[in-house]
């Protein structure tokens, strides 16, 4: 059997499960680092007490959601996964989950730095609170519609 032979017989369950490892992987990767950084920015603030404690959870907790979202679109991917599926079926899956993928990575860092200004925020002015999360919460918006995006496009046909 040649690569060509192979990559024809097998390639759409190989491609599928490609992408579907990346959906997971890269905003689980994105969100490990952001909640580190927004953790480490936070640690300065437990000095004086623990009462800011909460309200910096907040702000990593929403760093920490595109792993979550590349997860739910991993978990509706391997609904169309089949062992005989076409490639071209294979690369529509890896097509489908790519907004996530990418979209998820990129948006958990910059979400994290913007939430790390915030903690800046909340360590002058506690009461400043809702402006930082409202910061944090406009990048949330582009991993959303991503998360909608790779939705849509899974369920745009079945195989």
């Amino acid at each position: 059997m040649t690569f060509m032979n192979f990559l024809l017989e097998n390639g759409g369950v190989v491609l599928a499960a490609f992408g579907i490892g990346l959906v997971v992987a890269l905003p689980g990767i994105g969100s490990a680092r952001g909640a580190a950084m927004i953790g480490e920015a936070a640690t300065g603030l437990m000095v004086d007490g623990g009462e800011k404690f909460g309200k910096s959870l907040i702000l990593q907790l929403m760093a920490a959601s595109q792993g979550l979202y590349g997860f739910v679109v991993a978990i509706m991917a391997l609904g169309s996964v089949s062992l005989d599926m076409s490639l071209q079926q294979g690369l529509f899956v890896f097509a489908a989950v790519m907004p996530m993928a990418i979209v998820g990575y990129y948006s958990a860092i910059s979400q994290s730095e913007v939430a790390t200004a915030g903690i800046s925020l909340l360590a002058k002015n506690e009461d400043e609170m809702t402006k930082a999360i409202i910061y944090s919460v406009m990048v949330e918006t582009y991993a959303l519609l991503a998360l909608v995006a790779s939705i849509i496009l899974l369920n745009t046909v079945s195989f």
